[in-house]
């Protein structure tokens, strides 16, 4: 069973913007690309540390502690040392709410 759980409101990130946010004990990144919202785990699988704090170039997250790079569209990693990609989640945006959907 899937639960569809608003995180922000559209005029909250302006593009290239991101926050990290708490759900049910997850930091989950929430990120605005040219407009458009992605979500991933915000943890990077090199070694565990949190991805927001790092810098946000186009697609890419970079994480602040070694510099593994990841998409955040897909979550596959782009750069190491992380070898292994993040978990993501569906984005939704209805009039000016943005949703995570979070799978049970």
């Amino acid at each position: 069973m899937s639960k569809k759980i608003k995180v922000a409101t559209v005029g909250e990130l302006k593009p290239g913007q991101y926050k990290s946010i708490e759900i049910e004990d997850e930091r989950i990144a929430l990120f605005n690309v040219d407009g458009k919202f992605y979500a991933l785990k915000d943890v990077c699988t090199h070694d565990g540390g949190l991805l927001t704090g790092g810098t946000l170039k186009g697609y890419i997250i970079e994480c602040p502690r070694h510099g593994a790079q990841f998409d955040v569209r897909t979550g596959a990693v782009v750069r190491m040392p992380a070898y292994v990609g993040v978990e993501t989640y569906p984005v939704s945006v209805e009039g000016n709410d943005v949703f995570i959907t979070l799978e049970d």
